[in-house]
């Protein structure tokens, strides 16, 4: 049964598009060894409204919510934001699978040939765009009290100064929008204080630490400013702070 299940696995993989599973940093192979096939699970479809998405390794990596139940999926480089309601084709679940490109260990992950309703030529000519899918937005008017002091900037100015303030520390105030846990060890948080527009690109400041704010508290950061960072798979950050603490 075993056997059998493994080959099917096998067979639904050889289908997915060139660009995706197959070259990314986990092949078949890998997957084989790193996980395992559960078990009696035969290729389904999976559905859900994706609440977390990130491309690494050639693939997309998408957390989908369904009856107040989230679940990992894996599939071919695409573009999705948060809050599409998205079908996935051809889907088998694995145990225990890490992910080199994550550095990241996932219990369960169904991996999954294609997003339905897109061919594989609109998956192979959409390319992973990085922190640019899962930008948040807010109707909500944001105006946050700047943090003080010497290192002390604002989000705009943390993309204004950026050639002055590579490689130095800031001092950050403003609105967690958006978190993300364990990516490459980290936690990745979206911080806005108002200053900047979406239009411009320099409303919205990444930043990497261990702790774990709460989405929708107001936190001030403390941490290493870096310009132009590119970590590959698309993920590539004009202004990016890394290694933070909440001060």
């Amino acid at each position: 049964m075993k056997i059998a299940i493994i080959s099917l696995a096998l067979s639904s993989l050889v289908l997915m598009p060139v660009s995706g599973i197959c070259k990314s940093d986990n092949k078949v192979a890998d997957a084989l060894t790193a996980g395992g096939m559960i078990e009696n699970d035969a290729p389904s479809g999976e559905t859900g409204i994706v609440v977390e998405t990130m491309n690494a390794g050639g693939y997309t990596y998408s957390n989908l919510k369904k009856n107040g139940v989230t679940d990992w999926v894996a599939s071919p480089a695409t573009s999705l934001e948060v809050g599409q309601e998205v079908t996935f084709t051809g889907c088998m679940p694995m145990a225990n699978f890490h992910s080199k490109a994550l550095n990241r260990t996932f219990p369960t992950i169904k991996f999954c040939g294609a997003v339905k309703g897109k061919t594989g030529a609109e998956q192979l000519n959409k390319k992973p765009t990085g922190s640019k899918v899962v930008e948040p937005t807010s109707d909500e008017k944001i105006a946050i009290q700047a943090a003080k002091g010497k290192d002390a900037h604002s989000v705009a100015d943390c993309f204004a100064k950026s050639t002055e303030l590579d490689k130095k520390i800031v001092e950050v105030r403003g609105k967690v929008m958006k978190v993300s846990n364990g990516i490459m060890g980290m936690n990745w948080a979206h911080i806005q204080d108002g200053t900047g527009t979406p239009a411009m690109n320099n409303n919205n400041l990444v930043v990497t630490m261990k702790g774990e704010p709460e989405v929708g508290s107001i936190i001030t950061i403390s941490g290493t400013l870096n310009k132009n960072k590119d970590f590959g798979s698309g993920y590539k950050y004009d202004v990016i702070v890394e290694q933070a603490t909440i001060k």
